[in-house]
């Protein structure tokens, strides 16, 4: 399944969509006091983003066909390439080299920690009036 034409295409696509959608935003929003805050804002989106798709697809049924389609386009290729744990890495290194310390942790250690509890909030959501059914 993974080396399959169709699989790699789809994960390609999204991907490429999802980058230059972070691209975009990234551009139209400049950091605050140093602060890249849309890379911020974009991991912790795409990670409840990903929570929701995951969950909604699990209830849908087995991964496979289109549901198996959709998990590759919008969640390994879209939200993949939209959500970026390297440029949070590199600018939680640059407040560090820039003496900032206290803001490289905070940043670095609040992003993933939104980014959890944004990724359990969307498989909370995912699931919600799914239990009656």
């Amino acid at each position: 399944m993974h080396l399959r034409p169709r699989s790699v295409g789809l994960v390609f696509v999204g991907g490429a969509a999802g980058t230059a959608v972070r691209a975009l935003a990234a551009a139209a929003v400049p950091p605050r006091s140093g602060v890249p805050v849309t890379v911020l804002v974009v991991n912790v989106v795409g990670a409840f983003l990903l929570g929701l798709l995951l969950q909604r697809l699990q209830h849908a049924g087995r991964d496979d066909g289109r549901r198996r389609d959709l998990r590759l386009l919008l969640g390994t290729g879209v939200l993949g390439g939209f959500t970026t744990y390297s440029a949070l890495a590199v600018d939680t290194a640059g407040l560090a080299a820039d003496g900032r310390a206290g803001a490289a942790a905070l940043y670095g250690g609040g992003t993933l920690v939104l980014g959890l509890a944004a990724a359990l909030l969307g498989l909370r959501c995912g699931g919600l009036g799914r239990a009656a059914r």
